[in-house]
């Protein structure tokens, strides 16, 4: 019988239910069983594709195409898996089928309602994503935290799946407790109230991961235990940390994975978590300093500034940093400040690399040319990741082959040099207004030209890569921009689509126009990004 772990939240969102989730299934993978990730997004949304990236994070693109929450690749990356759309659900995902279904008849005339037909529609999922991966053990984060309205229908399919097999279903609870500075003191009351609301729904926790500052003590431990009805020793500690990579072996260190089996009925394994010690080791034992600074316009709301736009991105700079025994320093860098004062550009000197991650529309793009022209004149190594790359044909058509007034469609649909322009199926989407699920999605084949930096970095001739994207290059430029340095290194071969372009004679000057970020892995970074380091930190030693 198939195993099935729930994790969900308590207190505030952004406690750390992904990494957790994630977490648990490296470690259950280092005990030898084989294990898949399932998110339970809680918004009427049918996938993320829509939704605002500052508001909701990343959009996370699987290989078949599937537009899905930043979670997504935290399972990628901590399981080393590629996952696919059964993976990942929303709560418009499920009535969207649901309506179909009974559309179509397939309830043979019943009274199609909220419950049971939608909790049981989320169990078929869930099963299905744990046959379709061959899974012993499934962890399904339910995103957004308990007591909640949006979320409680997929509680609902949990506690019936628990209650159809008891001993086939555990749950975890990821509950944040403060520390009030006017009191220094930890308080467990904000858990308790989360517990009691997952009670309210028919559910009793296994186990609780006590997420806070600091380390759980004894006292607050105890007060979990009596008042939540936990035991204590299923109380774990989860205190703030440096990396989230430490996390498996953090939860390991308290023997979670064998408790959770306990709960599950399995037998105790031991586990084999040497590769990732060795991978906490490199990252401890990185001693030179590489400055990356990364210029983007999805940073700010209000006074904060969030990095979850770009989670992938950053994290696979830190695989590769961490490759190479570097420690990365990253900045931060709003394209809308070169805008309103192009000179402070200046400040890019004092960086080793710059990277222009993807991106919509045309807030902040003249900041992001400046940014561009003075990585390349300056010789600062320069990745440009889906709009980076489209940006960075734009800044070379405009100041190397001087096409005046060079620019992507998507800024000025009258630009006299239409750089990046749009195919006519996805002109046809947005005039039919169908946005959702219709740019240029999942993995792409790309062929790669002998000698570049590219085929060096990747060392085979063909690759796979992800995309998400409606614009693309044009070729009717092509041949003028590679007069002007500007190399076509990587085709798809079906469509004859630029998807990486070099410039001659820089140190590193690379744009693509798929996310690699979205392949990047915790111990095995893309190679791109480790070559795009290795740059830099040469960049780093001669500075």
């Amino acid at each position: 019988m198939k195993k099935y772990i729930f994790v969900v939240g308590g207190v505030l969102s952004g406690v750390g239910k992904g990494v957790t989730s994630a977490s648990l299934g490296a470690i259950f993978q280092s005990k030898g069983f084989s294990v898949t990730a399932v998110k339970a997004d809680p918004y009427v949304n049918v996938d993320a594709g829509t939704m605002n990236p500052i508001e909701h994070g990343e959009v996370f693109v699987t290989c078949d195409g599937d537009e899905t929450d930043q979670d997504m690749g935290n399972y990628e990356r901590f399981l080393d898996v590629d996952l696919r759309s059964e993976n990942y659900m929303t709560t418009g995902r499920v009535y969207q089928t649901v309506i179909q279904n009974e559309r179509a008849m397939k309830y043979k005339g019943k009274c199609v309602q909220v419950v049971p037909h939608i909790p049981e529609e989320m169990i078929r999922r869930i099963q299905g994503a744990a046959v379709q991966n061959k899974a012993d053990i499934t962890i399904v984060e339910i995103g957004g935290t308990v007591g909640e309205y949006e979320n409680i229908l997929f509680l609902e399919a949990a506690r019936m799946m628990k209650l159809e097999h008891p001993d086939d279903v555990a749950f975890v609870l990821v509950s944040y407790l403060p520390v009030p500075s006017h009191l220094g003191e930890m308080k467990t009351k904000p858990t308790q109230h989360a517990a009691r609301a997952l009670n309210s729904v028919g559910i009793q926790a296994n186990m609780i991961i006590a997420r806070g500052p600091q380390e759980l003590d004894t006292p607050r431990r105890e007060k979990l235990a009596v008042h939540c009805g936990v035991p204590k020793d299923r109380c774990i500690a989860a205190p703030d940390i440096d990396t989230i990579y430490r996390i498996p072996l953090l939860l390991e260190e308290q023997d979670v994975g064998n408790k959770l089996l306990h709960d599950l009925r399995v037998k105790p394994r031991p586990s084999e978590l040497s590769s990732w010690k060795t991978f906490i080791t490199h990252i401890e034992h990185a001693r030179q300093n590489v400055k990356i600074a990364v210029v983007g316009k999805y940073f700010g709301t209000g006074q904060y500034t969030l990095a979850d736009s770009y989670i992938s991105v950053i994290e696979a700079l830190k695989h590769a940093a961490w490759s190479h025994r570097y420690r990365p320093e990253l900045t931060w860098v709003s394209a809308e400040d070169f805008e309103k004062d192009p000179k402070t550009v200046s400040r890019l000197a004092e960086f080793d690399g710059v990277l222009v991650p993807g991106g919509f529309g045309s807030r902040g793009i003249e900041g992001i040319l400046t940014a561009i022209q003075f990585a390349r004149e300056k010789k600062i190594p320069y990745f440009g990741l889906c709009y980076g790359m489209q940006l960075a044909c734009v800044e070379v058509a405009r100041h190397v082959a001087r096409l005046e007034g060079a620019n992507t469609i998507e800024v000025d649909s009258k630009t006299s040099h239409p750089i990046i322009h749009m195919n006519p199926l996805q002109a046809k989407n947005i005039l039919e207004r169908k946005y959702g699920a219709t740019m240029r999605l999942g993995s792409y084949t790309c062929t790669l030209k002998k000698g570049s930096k590219a085929r060096k970095a990747y060392g085979i001739d063909t690759i796979q890569e992800r995309h998400r994207h409606r614009y693309e290059f044009n070729n009717t430029y092509r041949e003028s921009l590679e007069q002007s340095g500007l190399e076509m290194v990587g085709i798809n071969p079906e469509s004859d689509l630029v998807e990486i372009v070099e410039l001659k004679d820089h140190p590193f000057f690379v744009g693509v126009q798929f996310h690699p970020e979205f392949q990047s892995r915790s111990m095995r970074p893309h190679p791109l990004f480790a070559a795009f380091l290795a740059a830099a930190g040469k960049q780093a030693k001669t500075a």
